[in-house]
C-alpha cells in the first residue's frame, strides 16, 4: 500500500465513523420520545428490560451508547441497577444489527436482484433523499429521516472506501504474516479490545474488520477472537461515563465490563479446546461481511443466554467490587449524560422541576401559619425551603441552558424552554413565602393586632390564594388540564378581593379604625398575596400551553371571560361565592 492508498484508507474511515454518529444522532432525534415511553414501560422483569435493551441499541445503533444512558439513568435514579444489569444485556445482542447492514455491502452476484440488494446501489438514492430531506424541508421530523439516510449513504461510502483501499494489501507479506499472528486467540481478543477501546464503539470496530475482511487474508480463526475482544474494549466508554458517578451507577459500568468480560473468557476457552478437539474446518476458512456478522451475532447471542439467568449474581459481584458505606449516597438529579437522549433529559428536568414545584407550595403553605401563630422552627423551615428552590433553580437553570445547547428536536427545544420559564415561577412564589414570613415576623415582633373586619378579610385572601397555588401546582406536576382551566378564574376573584379589601382598608384608616403602621403590613400582605396569583396564573397558563402543540393564551383567555356560556365565566361565579366578603 502507497501513501495514497493510506490516505484513501484514512478517508474511508473517517466517513465511515462520521456517518454512524450523523446515523445514531438522527435516530436519537427522531426517536427520543419513543425512548421515553419504552423506559417509562419498563418493568423489573428480566426479559422486559432485555427485550428494551436491544430495540434501544438496535436504533442508536451502538451498545456503547445505550449503557452510557443507562448508567445515566441508574446515575438519576430514573432506573434501577437491577434494571440496568437486563438492559445492558440486551444492548450486547442489539448492537449486532449494524454488522448485519455492513454485510450486506458484501453480497455477491450477477442476478439483478442481488445487485439491488447491493448498498452501493441504493445507497446513492438514500442520499438523494436524505439530502432534500433535511436541507428542503421544513417539518423537523422529515428533516431527521433525512438526517438518517445520510448518515448511512456516508457510513456506506465510507466501508466501500476502506474495503477498496486495503484490498491490496492482501498481496503484501507482511500483512499476511500480520493475521497469522493474530490466530493466536489470546492476542485476537487483546487486539479487538484494545482498537474498539481506542474507538469507542464495538458497531465501528467489527465494521473496520468486515471491511478488513476485503483482503481475503483473514480467517474465521483469527476474525472470532477478535470480535470477543471487541466486547470488551466496548465498556471503556460506559467506564469512562461512570467516573464521577455514584455508586449504583459505577456499579451498573462494572456490570457491563464483566458480563462481556466473562462470556469472552468462557466461549474462548471452549473456542480454544473444541477446535484442539475437533479441529473445525471454519477456523481456516477467509472470513467475510457476512461470516463476521454471524459470529458476532452468534456470540453475543450465546452470551447472553449463559448469563441472563444469572444476573442477580453479577450484582452481586458488582456489590461486592463497590460495597456501601454507612453513608448513604446522594443521587445526583440531573445527569450531562442523558444528553445524548434529549427527550430522556427533558424528562429528569421535569421530574425535577415537580420537586422543586413542591418545595415551593410547602414553603407558602408554612408562611401561611406564621401569620397567625409565629414559631421560630417554622421560620428556618421556610428559610430552607426558600433555599432549597434556588439551588433547584441554579441546577436546573444551568442543566436546561446546557442541554439547549445540544441538538434538540423542535418539541424538546419547547419544553425545555417552558420548564426553564416555570422553574422561574416556582422559584419566584418561593421568595413570596419569605416576604411572608417577614411580615408574620413585623406582626410579631410589633405586637400588631388587626382590627376584626381587617383579620377576617385577610384571611379569606389568604384561603383563596393558597387554593390557587396548590391548583397550580398540581396541575403541573400532576399534569391536569381541568385543574390548570380552574387557576385563572380563581384569579380573577383572587384580583377583585385585593381591589374590595383595598378600599375597605382606606376606609378604616380614615376612621382610626386602623393604624398607619397596621396599614403598611397589611398593605404589603396583600400585594404579596395578589403576585402569588399572578405566579399561579402563569403556572396554568404554561401548563395548559404544554398540552396543545399551538394555543395563545391571552386569545383563550379574552374568549374564555366574554363568553357568558363558558366555564371560565361559571368557575369564576362559583368562587366569588366561595370567596365572598362578609361584613358585619
Amino acid at each position: 500500500m502507497d501513501l495514497f492508498g493510506l490516505l484513501e484508507l484514512i478517508g474511508g474511515l473517517a466517513l465511515f465513523l462520521f456517518g454512524m454518529n450523523l446515523m445514531g444522532t438522527g435516530l436519537e432525534k427522531s426517536a427520543g420520545n419513543k425512548l421515553k415511553g419504552l423506559l417509562e414501560r419498563l418493568t423489573s422483569k428480566k426479559l422486559n428490560g432485555f427485550l428494551m435493551g436491544v430495540a434501544v441499541t438496535a436504533i442508536v445503533q451502538s451498545s456503547s451508547a445505550t449503557t452510557v444512558m443507562v448508567v445515566g439513568f441508574v446515575n438519576s435514579g430514573i432506573m434501577t441497577l437491577k434494571q440496568a444489569i437486563h438492559v445492558i444485556m440486551g444492548a450486547n445482542v442489539g448492537t449486532t444489527v449494524t454488522a448485519w447492514i455492513l454485510s450486506l455491502a458484501g453480497i455477491q452476484g450477477s442476478s439483478l436482484f442481488i445487485q439491488l440488494l447491493k448498498p452501493s446501489s441504493f445507497t446513492p438514492v438514500l442520499a438523494l433523499i436524505g439530502i432534500i430531506y433535511f436541507l428542503f424541508v421544513k417539518n423537523q421530523k422529515k428533516k431527521d429521516i433525512g438526517l438518517i439516510l445520510l448518515g448511512f449513504a456516508t457510513l456506506i461510502y465510507g466501508m466501500g472506501t476502506m474495503s477498496a483501499a486495503v484490498e491490496p494489501l492482501g498481496q503484501m507479506e507482511g500483512f499476511r504474516n500480520l493475521f497469522v499472528a493474530f490466530s493466536n486467540p489470546i492476542l485476537g481478543v487483546l487486539v479487538g479490545a484494545i482498537v474498539t477501546g481506542i474507538i469507542q464503539s464495538s458497531s465501528a470496530s467489527v465494521g473496520i474488520l468486515q471491511a478488513l475482511s476485503a483482503t481475503g487474508q483473514i480467517t474465521m480463526g483469527a476474525a472470532i477472537p477478535i470480535i470477543m475482544g471487541q466486547n470488551i474494549g466496548t465498556c471503556v466508554t460506559a467506564l469512562i461515563s461512570s467516573v464521577g458517578a455514584n455508586k449504583n451507577a459505577r456499579r451498573a459500568a462494572l456490570v457491563h465490563l464483566y458480563f462481556n468480560i466473562i462470556g469472552s473468557g468462557v466461549f474462548i476457552t471452549l473456542f480454544i479446546v473444541l477446535n484442539n478437539l475437533f479441529n473445525f474446518a471454519f477456523v481456516n476458512q477467509a472470513a467475510n461481511h457476512f461470516y463476521i456478522a454471524i459470529a458476532h451475532s452468534v456470540f453475543n447471542i450465546l452470551c447472553t443466554a449463559l448469563l441472563l439467568p444469572f444476573s442477580e449474581l453479577l450484582e452481586k459481584l458488582a456489590y461486592r467490587t463497590i460495597p456501601d458505606d454507612n453513608k448513604q449516597d446522594k443521587v445526583s438529579l440531573l445527569d450531562a449524560r442523558l444528553f445524548s437522549t434529549p427527550a430522556l433529559a427533558i424528562n429528569r428536568s421535569r421530574e425535577v422541576a415537580k420537586e422543586m414545584a413542591f418545595t415551593s407550595m410547602n414553603a407558602i403553605k408554612q408562611a401561611f401559619e406564621l401569620i397567625h401563630n409565629y414559631d421560630e422552627s417554622k421560620v428556618e423551615k421556610v428559610k430552607d425551603a426558600e433555599h432549597q428552590t434556588d439551588m433547584y433553580e441554579d441546577a436546573l437553570g444551568t442543566y436546561l441552558v446546557k442541554l439547549s445547547s445540544q441538538s434538540l428536536s423542535a418539541d424538546d427545544s419547547t419544553e425545555a424552554a417552558k420548564i426553564l420559564f416555570l422553574i422561574g415561577e416556582f422559584e419566584r412564589i418561593a421568595d413570596y413565602a419569605m416576604d411572608i414570613t417577614e411580615s408574620a415576623q413585623e406582626i410579631y415582633d410589633k405586637n400588631i393586632v388587626f382590627s376584626e373586619p381587617a383579620q377576617k378579610e385577610l384571611d379569606v385572601m389568604i384561603a383563596a390564594v393558597d387554593e390557587v397555588v396548590e391548583k397550580a401546582i398540581k396541575a403541573f406536576t400532576e399534569d391536569d388540564l381541568a385543574l390548570a382551566s380552574k387557576v385563572d378564574p380563581l384569579e380573577e376573584v383572587i384580583d377583585d378581593l385585593k381591589s374590595t379589601i383595598k378600599k375597605q382598608h382606606v376606609t378604616r384608616l380614615q376612621s382610626n379604625e386602623c393604624t398607619i403602621g397596621m396599614g403598611f403590613v397589611f398593605s404589603d400582605l396583600l400585594t404579596v398575596l395578589e403576585r402569588i396569583s399572578d405566579h399561579c396564573s402563569n403556572i396554568a397558563g404554561c401548563v395548559i400551553e404544554m398540552s396543545h402543540d399551538s394555543m395563545n393564551m391571552h386569545d383563550y383567555l379574552y374568549k374564555a371571560k366574554h363568553d357568558p356560556n363558558s366555564d371560565f365565566v361559571q368557575q369564576y361565579k362559583e368562587y366569588s361565592v366561595k370567596y365572598a366578603l362578609t361584613r358585619d
